[in-house]
């Protein structure tokens, strides 16, 4: 009987320390493929890859001139280059002082209500092309209307408070991950690249992909 206690004892150590190490295993999953290429850095954030598919999220401010030239120039290409493959999220990330946030607001209001990237898109227009101020209610009434949603729940919305603490959350994320310019781009959670040349983005992300046959 007692042997027979010892050996349940040793068969129950020997399956905490089996589930212990395969705990372990966990980070090592989440590192970055090995022979990536391009130039990025490495970030200790666990990864959000998953096969097929890499997740950009760019950290921009609404009034940056080089954002809006990102959102211009560079995510046309991509969008085109990889389709499906490329999945696009913005991060509200100010960075230029004397602008209210009523801009980053209004983007996780729409994005809440399913027409983040629309908005996206209608605000940097609006502030850098058509040079018109969003404050003035008329004007951010038809930009609502524009995107498709309904002015008065898309202000109920603004003035719940859950976009600003939204975009409070996206400043720390950005903090936390070491924004220090706009646009800096972040792929699947944990490769940094500030490098932000269409030769470089398209290759990070290629070899990205390319790594999901091998591994």
């Amino acid at each position: 009987m007692r042997d027979e206690m010892q050996w349940i004892v040793r068969l129950a150590s020997a399956i905490i320390v089996s589930v212990i190490g395969f705990g372990t295993i966990t980070p090592t999953a989440r590192a970055v493929p090995a022979g990536l290429k391009g130039t990025f850095q490495e970030l200790k954030e666990p990864s959000t890859h998953t096969p097929g598919k890499v997740k950009l999220t760019e950290f921009a401010d609404f009034y940056c001139p080089h954002c809006h030239m990102f959102e211009q120039g560079a995510l046309p290409i991509l969008e085109k280059e990889f389709g499906d493959r490329l999945e696009v999220t913005m991060v509200g990330f100010p960075v230029i002082q004397g602008n209210l946030p009523t801009a980053f607001d209004m983007y996780e209001q729409a994005r809440a209500m399913g027409k983040g990237t629309e908005m996206k898109r209608v605000l940097f227009r609006t502030i850098h092309k058509d040079r018109l101020h969003i404050l003035d209610r008329l004007i951010r009434e038809s930009l609502i209307k524009e995107v498709g949603l309904d002015p008065a729940a898309f202000e109920a919305g603004l003035a719940s408070g859950k976009p600003a603490k939204a975009v409070e959350q996206g400043k720390k994320w950005g903090q936390r991950v070491d924004v220090k310019q706009t646009p800096t781009i972040l792929l699947d959670g944990n490769i940094k690249v500030e490098l932000l040349s269409t030769e470089n983005l398209i290759t990070v992300i290629r070899s990205i992909l390319d790594a999901d046959g091998k591994r």
